[in-house]
This record gives C-alpha cells, structure tokens and sequence, in this order.
C-alpha cells in the first residue's frame, strides 16, 4: 500500500506531537457518527464467546486513553484495543521517548504506560458507540507500585463490566522488572488474581495474556502452561522486542526501547509458531507485530492465529490501512 500523500506533514512533526494530532482527529470523527467510513466486509471471525466482525485489530498502545474507539472502529478495525491502563495516572518517561527509523519502517518506543488512568478512561469506553466491533481493554501495574499483582486484580475487575476482552499487559520492555511477571511463581499468582477478579462481576469476561517476542523457548513454554492451567482465552503474540536486528540503517536504531514494525516481522513470525506449538492449540492465538499488508496477515492466520493487530504500519501506510487489508484478505 503507498504511503499517504500527508506523510511529510505529519513526518515535520515530532512523533508524539503526530500522533496525538491523529488521535484527536480521530476522536472528533468518531464523535461526529464517522461519516464515510470504511468497513469493508470481512470473514467474521469467533473466538472466546466473541464474534469479530472482521479479524484485523488495533493493537493496544495507539488509543493509550481510549479517546477515539469509534474513529478507529469507522476505519475498518473489527476490534479496537485501548490502553495500556494502569489504576493510577502516571506520565510515563520523559521525552523523547518515541522514534521513526524511516529508512526501517519501523518504530521504538519507551513511552513507559503514560495514561491518566483506568478511571478517567472507563466513561469514554461506556460512551463509545461500538456499533461496529469488539473493544478490549488492556491493563498494566503502576511503575512505582508496591504490589504489582494488586494492580493488575484491581484493573481487570474495574475493566470487566465494559471490556468485550481484557488483556493483561506483562510483556513491555518500558516499565523497570515488568517482564519478571511471566515467569513462575510470579504469573501464577498474577493469573490467578486476575482469573478471581474478572469473575467479581458474575461475569466471566474474556482474559487474554500479551507476552513477549525475546522469550526463548523454556520460557514460553512456561507462559503457555501456565495460561492454559488458569483458563487464559486468547495469548497476544507478540509486543515490542529489546534486540535489535543488524539490518537496521536508521539512524535512532540505538535508542532504547521497543522495537516494532517491519523489523519486527521475521521475530513475529517465528515467535508465532513457537506459540503454536507451546499451547499445542489449546488456545487462540492473536498475532501482532510486522503486519503491514493483506498479504502478510493471510500467512499468520495461515499460520495458526485467529486474529492480527497492526500498529507502527499505520505510521506508514495511514489510516486507510486497515480497510485495505481487510479488503485484500482470501475468502
């Protein structure tokens, strides 16, 4: 897909300063009933007692405070997931924390779970329209919180009476000990805690688990056991990785944080069917990382997941994105 023809205007301003420029416009999109919209009609798709107009997602950190769920539902998303949303407010690390590698097509981030909290963002989910698709909720712990687990429980039981889905979000690279969560004994307790509190509402909602593409295959296998023993619906593979491919030329290539988009797409799609393989099918699979094309997102359902999400390929190929790969998917 070319590229829009705005790009350089967007491209003159600094990544941040763009993309809550998008957001905003977006949002007041969204507000206005989204006229002329795109959705394309797609293969429904169901997983987790959730039926998915379509299986082509945005992935948690685009929307961070769920401000625009019906502009990016009227793009052509099926599912729309906000956050990450932590119980408290917090402003994340301090800028610069977001770079286009260009020459890459590819994005680092150590935003570092800037939000204003699960709280502030809970009215604007109750208020989006939704006609149009599944909204997830994507939760994480407060960088400076005593009990991490707390975090999480007290989240997804704020989250489970307006989330289709609630993902739990341990795989960041931004926040200082967070992946420590997705080993044992650790994620037990976590997933336990969070399996008790999406029931406190005597519903049981959707709990989906986003882990990360840096763990080997001891470690993964660890994950999908413990996911499977705590009735985990759906593993998100995969989020932002810390390695660094030695075919990058941009120029902020060194700067710290995750890595995603095109260079993430071989990682993404080994780490996919290294899922594959851990859960032995027992689960859905969701994949992100690298999708930047219908073609690209036919080989990972061809590969086992049920669903795709995109993100820094929207920096790319624009908004029109999404539509189009939806459009472009085989019947």
């Amino acid at each position: 897909m070319a590229a829009p023809f705005y790009r350089p205007a967007l491209f003159a301003l600094d990544p941040e300063q763009a993309h809550r420029l998008t957001i905003r416009a977006l949002a007041a999109w969204g507000k206005a009933g989204t006229p002329l919209s795109a959705r394309p009609r797609g293969k429904p798709v169901r997983i987790a007692g959730l039926d998915f107009p379509n299986p082509v997602g945005l992935a948690a950190g685009v929307d961070k405070d769920a401000e625009a769920i019906d502009g990016f539902l009227g793009l052509g998303f099926g599912f729309v997931e906000v956050g990450t949303l932590t119980p408290r407010p917090q402003a994340g690390n301090p800028k610069p924390r977001l770079f286009r590698l260009v020459e890459d097509e590819g994005v680092v981030n150590r935003m570092g779970f800037n939000n204003g909290g699960i709280d502030a963002a809970l009215p604007r989910i109750a208020a989006a329209r939704r006609r149009h698709g599944i909204v997830g909720i994507n939760v994480g712990a407060n960088k400076d919180s005593h009990d991490r687990v707390a975090d999480y429980a007290h989240s997804v039981a704020r989250a489970a009476p307006l989330a289709d889905y609630v993902t739990i979000n341990i795989s960041s690279p931004n926040t200082p000990g967070l992946r420590d969560l997705q080993s044992q004994p650790a994620l037990g307790e976590l997933l336990a805690a969070s399996d008790d509190a999406r029931r406190a509402g005597g519903e049981r909602v959707p709990l989906f688990l986003k882990i990360a593409p840096d763990l080997d295959t001891a470690a993964l296998d660890v994950v999908a056991r413990a996911a499977i023993d705590h009735g985990i619906d759906a593993l998100i593979v995969s989020n932002t990785t810390i390695t660094r491919p030695d075919s990058l030329r941009s120029p902020h290539a060194a700067e710290a944080g995750g890595l995603s988009g095109k260079p993430l797409k071989q990682r993404a799609r080994e780490m996919l069917g290294a899922a594959m393989a851990a859960t032995g099918g027992q689960m859905p699979l969701i994949s992100a990382g690298g999708i930047d094309s219908a073609e690209e997102a036919q080989r990972r359902l061809d590969a086992g997941a049920s669903l795709v999400q995109l993100y820094s390929a929207l920096v790319y190929h624009g908004p029109g994105l999404a539509a189009h790969i939806v459009r472009g998917l085989r019947r």
